[in-house]
């Protein structure tokens, strides 16, 4: 935390040890609960570009970066949402960051999908649509293709997507995971 505050500034720091707090809150709490906390923490901060933010086409921030900054793209929200869910007792199997085609932008766009059960019908959590919304109720998003912390899928469909491979193989999200595991635990 002195680091963070001595790099950045005092504001950056607050933010990290609300984002402690949040999380051992969140421990105690029941998972609905759980997920409206992560979205509407993340969701205060500002929707930009990478190039704005990180003088990159495409970066993953970790939740850290993503809180020093105070803003990111939809990847940041995504992510920050999913590491503390998983840091608030949410077994990894129940979260997917997915990547989707927002048909309301025509654009790319990435998003948190929590599933009570495998079969379930996930929640989406969304920095564009601030309510956590059930998937069939999201007609906008159309699913591309989703990972955790182990597995990667790729969607057949909006209901249906086949396991491909391993997460570890997204550079990107093997990239950020080396650098939040040195982040929270020091060099």
């Amino acid at each position: 935390m002195q680091t963070i505050e001595r790099e950045n500034d005092p504001q950056a720091a607050a933010r990290v040890r609300y984002w402690f707090a949040l999380i051992e809150q969140g421990k105690s709490a029941p998972d609905t609960e759980r997920l409206r906390l992560a979205n509407n923490f993340f969701n205060d901060a500002r929707f930009t570009t990478d190039m704005e933010v990180w003088r990159q086409q495409d970066y993953w921030a970790t939740p850290v970066e993503f809180l020093i900054r105070d803003a990111g793209d939809c990847e940041e929200f995504a992510i920050a949402k999913y590491f503390t869910l998983t840091r608030m007792g949410i077994v990894d199997s129940a979260l997917r960051v997915t990547y989707v085609k927002a048909l309301s932008f025509d654009q790319p766009h990435m998003v948190l999908a929590w599933y009570e059960t495998p079969d379930a019908d996930p929640l989406v959590l969304d920095n564009i649509e601030p309510r956590i919304l059930p998937a069939s109720q999201r007609p906008d998003l159309i699913p591309v293709y989703s990972f955790n912390g182990s597995d990667l899928w790729l969607a057949r469909n909006r209901r249906q997507q086949v396991r491909s491979g391993d997460a570890a193989t997204l550079s990107h999200w093997r990239q950020l995971r080396e650098r939040l595991a040195r982040q929270l635990t020091g060099p």
